[in-house]
């Protein structure tokens, strides 16, 4: 069974590069194509990799912006040929599905989420990006119209969707009027450990953005004079400063040995926003610490209330202060928590991919002839 692995694009580390590099592991002779790559900000699983990358990869010695690049990117995945593979598996934010192969290759899509910007939250990444009732808002947002007809075409490429949670399979089916299986998304746990400290602090890990929802933390932590420690760079930082009480420190970016350390002595982990799956949760989880979570999202699959976590139903200030002062009556298991988020490590993904890819290919070869009739 020849693979080859897909890639929306390759510009820096983060959680969908994860992805691939466990994928990787799971198919290591398969070649990885994807639109552009900064090899340089790779970590050295994907510098080795035999990274294959489009047109749009005029150099190696400079950094490319990926964003810039946005608007070639469907043809240049459209350029990609795959002729010669039995299974193709596309690692897919954007346009990573739109890749073209022929009857005789599977192509199954592992689907981190449909394109945000061009669906439901387009009104949270565009705005922020552009300004509100600017030129460029309403070029963006023709520019939009059209990638959401190409999006919905392109997923009929798609033989088999997999989505990363069963939230980002619902948007599927809401979005590409297709059926997914789910595979829960890698988390590295080895990288992470219980301490027998006990810190007083409670922790926020994000970009600061304002989708994010880091806002509320900050007003509820500050309003009952809680340390709340934010870790994380992004555009929301002087404005959520402005608002931050004396308790509320803002660390910046930090080295993953220190992240590790502040998860594994905080009192709980803040997760005031909505996401596709969340990583962020588990990581803390494996560190024995529990989440305080708002209850939309990918985060009800990761978190069980009152065991590993504690919900809030709003997103407001009052009702993640309530949570809070319902979680500090409750007490939790540190065992028990990294338990339940070894459910999600990585070894769990790679040995369900590899069967399922399998499978699907069996299936896939059975049903070659499925749908056609000659006629005589």
């Amino acid at each position: 069974m020849k693979v080859a692995i897909v890639h929306d694009w390759l510009p820096f580390m983060g959680g969908a590069e994860n992805v691939i590099i466990n994928m990787h592991e799971v198919f290591p002779d398969a070649p990885i194509y994807t639109s552009m790559c900064n090899k340089m900000n790779l970590c050295k699983t994907l510098q080795d990799a035999d990274i294959r990358t489009t047109h749009l990869q005029k150099t190696t010695k400079k950094q490319l912006n990926h964003r810039k690049l946005f608007p070639f990117m469907p043809t240049a995945m459209e350029s990609i040929n795959l002729n010669g593979y039995d299974v193709v598996i596309s690692s897919s934010t954007s346009v990573g599905k739109s890749v073209i192969t022929g009857p005789d290759t599977l192509h199954i899509c592992y689907c981190n989420t449909p394109m945000r910007y061009a669906w439901e939250q387009r009104h949270n990444y565009i705005g922020p990006l552009v300004g509100k009732g600017s030129f460029k808002n309403k070029m963006i947002s023709y520019f939009m119209t059209f990638m959401r007809v190409w999006d919905y075409a392109s997923s009929a490429r798609v033989d088999v969707f997999v989505g990363n949670s069963v939230n980002v399979a619902r948007r599927i089916h809401k979005h590409y009027r297709r059926d997914a299986y789910v595979i829960h998304c890698p988390v590295r746990m080895s990288m992470f450990h219980i301490s027998p400290e006990d810190g007083d602090y409670y922790l926020c890990v994000s970009r600061l953005q304002e989708y994010k929802g880091i806002e509320l933390a900050v007003k509820a932590c500050t309003r009952e004079n809680l340390p709340l420690y934010v870790i994380g760079t992004g555009p929301m930082r002087d404005k959520l400063e402005a608002m931050a009480g004396p308790t509320v420190k803002f660390l910046g970016y930090v080295q993953n040995d220190e992240l590790i350390d502040y998860y594994a002595k905080c009192k709980a982990l803040i997760f005031p926003g909505v996401e596709d799956f969340g990583i962020t949760p588990l990581e803390a989880q494996a560190c024995g610490r529990p989440v305080i979570a708002l209850g939309k999202g990918g985060i009800l699959e990761t978190i069980i209330e009152n065991e590993t976590g504690v919900f809030f139903n709003e997103a407001t200030p009052e009702a993640l202060i309530d949570a809070i002062h319902r979680f500090e009556k409750l007490k939790f298991d540190k065992e028990k928590l990294r338990a339940h988020a070894m459910e999600f490590d990585e070894s769990v993904f790679r040995d369900r991919l590899k069967r399922f890819v399998e499978e699907q290919y069996a299936i896939f070869k059975s049903r070659q002839l499925e749908g056609i009739t000659v006629y005589k």
